[in-house]
């Protein structure tokens, strides 16, 4: 069985989506193709808002459950959202409950493919980057290691810039993005040696980072004292423009996102080993 794993807030999207999309024959087809008739009733009497709580209900329960599909056999949350995918249009309204679910599946590590405009095919989902990157595994991992290192507040501005992001307010995630990495690299400073670590400015504990305890590694250019270095070039580009119209910004934000999750996770399982 393949399995794509998908977070809680795409799957809330994606039945929220499924409700304010399906007819009550439509939404009767879908029940009977995912094998639920048992636990949720093809009657009309039945509010189709009502039998979307009762699905709700059975994909908390039963996430994990096997079910046939024309893609193959996949798990009873990716049958779920697979069939919230299909009912997308490729020109949504402006902020509709479809944006939701994108937003939601970008964080998740996947995108929506529309056919072109003479096709009868629906969307497809695809992954949006290679599988070993994993990005939801990567947040729950650095997560874990945030809870692991008491790292309190680095984790509540990541579950800010998510939040945001999931609400699509660009300039929020990406400041609050941004924000989770300077106070993660603080944290790491004062983990490591709270009476050492420099009183000023971030960018002093990051050069100390570097410099007195080899943490950031000037050899592989994570860091250098004439700022041309991942982690100086990272910082720069967190640090460039907040929220302006066009998709091109979401594709920025998300890719921010995505970037500082990875960098994050590859800083905080350094330090686990080396402690």
């Amino acid at each position: 069985m393949r399995t794509n794993h998908f977070t809680r807030p795409t799957i809330a999207a994606a039945i929220a989506l499924l409700d304010v999309s399906l007819s009550q024959a439509k939404f009767n087809h879908l029940v009977f193709r995912l094998g639920l008739e048992a636990s949720i009733p093809i009657d009309d009497k039945v509010s189709v808002s009502k039998k979307v709580a009762l699905l709700a209900r059975e994909v908390a329960k039963a996430a994990d459950m096997q079910i046939a599909t024309a893609d193959g056999v996949v798990t009873l949350v990716e049958a779920v959202v697979r069939e919230a995918v299909e009912v997308m249009r490729a020109e949504p309204a402006q902020e509709d409950e479809q944006n939701k679910l994108m937003r939601a599946l970008a964080l998740d590590g996947f995108v929506v493919q529309f056919a072109d405009r003479y096709s009868q095919s629906p969307p497809t989902l695809r992954a949006a980057l290679p599988n070993e990157v994993d990005l939801p595994a990567t947040d729950d991992e650095v997560h874990q290691l945030l809870d692991h290192f008491g790292f309190s507040l680095p984790k509540g501005h990541l579950d800010q810039a998510i939040e945001a992001h999931t609400r699509g307010d660009w300039a929020a995630a990406n400041s609050q993005t941004r924000t989770f990495l300077e106070s993660l690299f603080d944290a790491i400073a004062f983990h490591i040696d709270a009476a050492g670590a420099p009183q000023g400015s971030s960018e002093n504990r990051r050069q100390w980072l570097a410099t007195q305890q080899q943490f950031l590694s000037i050899a592989r250019n994570e860091w250098s004292t004439d700022g041309k270095s991942y982690i100086n070039g990272l910082f720069k580009m967190l640090h460039t423009e907040g929220s302006h119209p066009g998709l091109s910004d979401e594709d920025r934000s998300t890719f921010r996102l995505h970037i500082v999750l990875i960098t994050a996770r590859t800083f905080l399982r350094r330090l686990k080993n080396k402690m």
